[in-house]
This record gives C-alpha cells, sequence and structure tokens, in this order.
C-alpha cells in the first residue's frame, strides 16, 4: 500500500476529502520528523513508537581502496511496533494461505 492509497481507504472510510486527508498525513509525517530532529521520540498507544537509536562508532572498510575507515557514533530513527499491533499482524497474516499453494 502507498501514501495515495492509504489517502483514498481514508477518505472512503470517513468521507473526509482527499485532499484534507492528503494534508493531514503530511502534517503528521512532517511533526514526527521534527520530533526526532529534535531527539524527542514519539509514542503512540496501540500502533507504535518512531524511537531515535544511537549507533555506536565502529571501524568499517572502504573496498575499492581497500583501507580501514572509522564511522562516529550516530543516530537513526526506528520503528519500534506495540505488542497489540504486533500480535494482530501474527494473527492475520498467519491466517493467510502460502504463497507457494498458489
Amino acid at each position: 500500500m502507498r501514501k495515495a492509497d492509504l489517502v483514498a481507504a481514508i477518505s472512503e472510510k470517513t468521507g473526509v476529502p482527499k485532499v484534507d486527508v492528503l494534508v493531514t498525513l503530511e502534517t503528521f509525517f512532517k511533526e514526527v520528523k521534527g520530533s526526532l530532529s529534535d531527539g524527542e521520540n514519539v509514542y503512540i498507544r496501540g500502533f507504535g513508537s518512531f524511537v531515535i537509536k544511537k549507533r555506536a562508532k565502529k571501524i568499517g572498510r572502504h573496498i575499492k581502496k581497500n583501507i580501514a575507515i572509522e564511522i562516529p557514533e550516530h543516530y537513526i530513527p526506528s520503528f519500534k511496533p506495540a505488542k497489540v499491533f504486533v500480535e494482530q499482524v501474527k494473527e492475520n497474516v498467519d491466517a493467510l494461505p502460502d504463497e507457494d499453494t498458489k
């Protein structure tokens, strides 16, 4: 499902015009990005958490030059789904037929 599909589905289920749904989604994405950029995690009960993870410095390798380089510590955004969300996905996906049997 792409963003356009998500907008269409929300619009159809709620009766809100697609333009308004798109503006709302875009604003949500900007707020999440802004909060994470400011070092603040975002918690949505029953859905999950958008958190910042710290990656320690490490030694990498520049393949073409065959030299070791130091990769400094850095932070990356991450999503951790809520337990309720994980359980719902497990139950529904397990009920689907396998791709091999088609």
